[in-house]
């Protein structure tokens, strides 16, 4: 090899290597700014068009059950499911002593229901919700998204 194509080599690599470093910093700085284990989620379902569609990435905020309010939207782990939900909140009760929301897809005829050891429920527990949705960035996560359908991985 030639010492231009060794040096090019060796650029690329250094770019590479500093490219994750510059991902895992912004990633780890979203994270502790915002108070959330998942900062960036891309939506993976039509459920909250036209608002959200397949492969839009949304920035998330912790947030605490007692600041959430109707019409925000939000994201809450279900169980026994892979993915995070992104839904809206419709209206707020209280179950077993604790705030807990009627949530629903834009896009969805029917609220979501909640399981529980006695059974399902029709509002999410505020224990379950995670975070609060702050931005949306139109379709930069559907190629990832796809790639991941196609290997298997999602």
């Amino acid at each position: 090899m030639d010492e231009k194509m060794v040096r090019e080599i060796k650029e690329t690599i250094i770019f590479l290597v500093v490219s994750v470093i510059v991902v895992f910093v912004v990633h780890s700085g979203l994270k502790i700014a915002l108070h959330t284990d998942s900062p960036l989620v891309i939506v993976v379902s039509g459920s909250m068009e036209p608002v959200f569609y397949r492969g839009d990435v949304v920035l998330l905020e912790g947030v605490s059950p007692e600041d959430i309010k109707i019409g925000d939207v939000v994201v809450y782990k279900r169980p026994f499911t892979k993915y995070p939900i992104i839904h809206r909140v419709r209206g707020i009760e209280e179950y077993n002593g604790e705030r807990c929301f009627v949530i629903q897809g834009d896009n969805n005829f029917i609220h979501d229901f909640y399981p529980t050891s006695e059974g399902e429920i029709d509002c999410v527990p505020g224990s379950a919700i995670e975070a609060k949705a702050l931005v949306v960035f139109p379709k930069i996560g559907y190629i990832p998204m796809v790639i991941k359908e196609r290997l298997g991985l999602a």
